[in-house]
């Protein structure tokens, strides 16, 4: 079969957005914030160069999200399926239940490998009862084969993973529409305000009842004097908020009308490392990153979207073997938010000198209360300080370390208060012996953010 995906790029890619963040975003913001027009600080994300953060820091930037953040996401790729057999060829692959769907629909879902492991995660989104549009992450559009540190590596994207198991004569196409659309997202609870204002209201009422809002996990498609937007009500911070696929004749001006409008009210361009903190502060499980929480030697049960993501009862799908034969052990491991007095990403995490799992995950942030930084017993000034911040971040635990109830349920409170365990996270040597002084920290359920993405729009249409 002929490759579908994108050959490696020569050179670190550029989104669409990219020449308006440097030539108009950054002087608007040095106008806005009395500054000094300075570099971007970028990095490689999936073969993007893109920003981790712009003029602003990313403390900044992780705040702006409880006002209105505004994320450039166009590294992220839609791949459109379309056809008599495109829901069946989806509902074989990808371990969601695709069938249950309605037209008009999200569902976030996985795409495993034979062993269970992760290959990449993703949203769908059925357009009609034969075209679904999945969103998929940076880099996961590449199929190649190239060679790095004296290795050969073959890439394959997720585009060629699902068609190679289209059955002959089965009615499926599939198109990368990324060239298309560009995508911004745009969460907080004046999300609903600036949407409304640049776009209209009739763009988030619900498709089946107009009077009403749209819900959460649905979309609209919306013709706009001849160009299709896609406006979804998802996003990677579980706040109030919407992902925008707008043509991209029309991306410039809109995405200019967008933040200028955010800047107005007091939010952020958000760059990479804002975002990161927006997910892992994500309610009160947070939410995981491919390649950090996920990859493609462990499987993702008991990774807080499991249960939205795979539907076990299914007859077929990619990994459901290998799944069954890890919950036939009644595995135990547990995906755990971590609260430290500083950044651990990569330690071992300790418990009574026991080794108990491993941070994947650990970022700076202005949303821990003091009272929850108290909480960690840090002798660190900037953790203690009443304006101070602590990081956040994900721990792979090998068992649960909460008690459960008689129904299985984690308990995470005592006499109402959070039930806080405290962990050591340690460097290790080269034979994997912890080594030098501990960041400390702990694992609760408790959440950094309130979880808002689920709730009503009528509670913020009229801020």
């Amino acid at each position: 079969m002929k490759k579908l995906g994108q050959d490696f790029p020569k050179e670190l890619r550029r989104t669409f957005l990219y020449e308006l963040e440097e030539e108009w975003y950054l002087p608007l913001l040095a106008k806005h914030k009395g500054i000094e027009v300075q570099p971007v600080k970028r990095s490689n994300f999936g073969e993007y160069n893109m920003a981790v953060n712009y003029l602003t820091s990313v403390l900044e930037e992780s705040a702006a999200v409880n006002t209105v953040a505004v994320y450039n996401i166009d590294h992220m790729a839609q791949i459109l399926f379309s056809g008599a057999d495109a829901e069946a060829l989806l509902d074989r692959t990808l371990p969601a239940n695709i069938k249950d769907m309605r037209v008009g629909g999200c569902k976030y879902t996985l795409l495993l490998n034979d062993d269970g492991g992760v290959i990449d995660d993703m949203i769908m989104m059925k357009v009609s009862p034969n075209d679904f549009i999945l969103v998929i992450n940076a880099g996961h559009d590449i199929t190649d084969e190239i060679e790095r540190d004296g290795e050969k590596i073959s890439l394959v994207a997720d585009i060629d993973r699902i068609m190679r198991h289209k059955k002959e004569g089965e009615d499926v196409i599939a198109k990368d529409l990324s060239d298309e659309l560009v995508k911004v997202d745009v969460q907080g609870p004046l999300s609903y305000k600036i949407i409304k204002e640049v776009y209209g209201e009739e763009v988030i009422k619900n498709r089946r009842n107009p009077k009403k809002n749209m819900s959460f996990f649905t979309f609209n498609e919306i013709d706009r004097d001849g160009h299709t937007y896609y406006f979804s009500r998802t996003g990677y911070t579980n706040r109030w908020g919407w992902e925008i696929y707008i043509p991209k004749a029309r991306a410039t001006e809109d995405f200019k009308k967008i933040v200028s409008r955010a800047l107005e009210l007091g939010g952020l361009l958000v760059g990479l490392g804002g975002r990161d903190e927006n997910r892992i502060s994500a309610g009160a499980f947070g939410l995981p990153l491919m390649g950090s929480e996920y990859d493609e030697v462990h499987d993702p049960i008991n990774s807080p979207l499991y249960p939205a993501a795979v539907d076990i009862t299914k007859d077929e799908f990619i990994g459901k073997a290998a799944l069954m034969k890890v919950l036939e052990k009644d595995v135990t491991k547990r995906l755990n938010i971590l609260i430290s007095e500083g950044i651990a990403v990569g330690r071992g995490a300790y418990l009574d000198g026991k080794r108990v799992g491993t941070v994947t995950s650990s970022i700076n942030s202005p949303n821990v209360s003091l009272e929850q930084r108290l909480a960690i017993g840090s002798k660190r000034k900037n953790v203690n300080d009443e304006n101070g911040n602590a990081a956040i971040g994900f721990v792979w635990l090998y068992d649960n370390l909460f008690e459960t109830d008689e129904e299985g349920k984690d308990i995470t409170t005592k006499d109402d208060k959070p039930i806080r365990i405290a962990l050591e996270l340690f460097r290790e040597d080269k034979d994997g012996n912890p080594s030098g002084r501990p960041v400390l920290g702990y694992i609760t359920q408790e959440g950094i953010n309130e979880a808002t993405a689920h709730k009503a729009l009528r509670h913020i249409e009229n801020l």
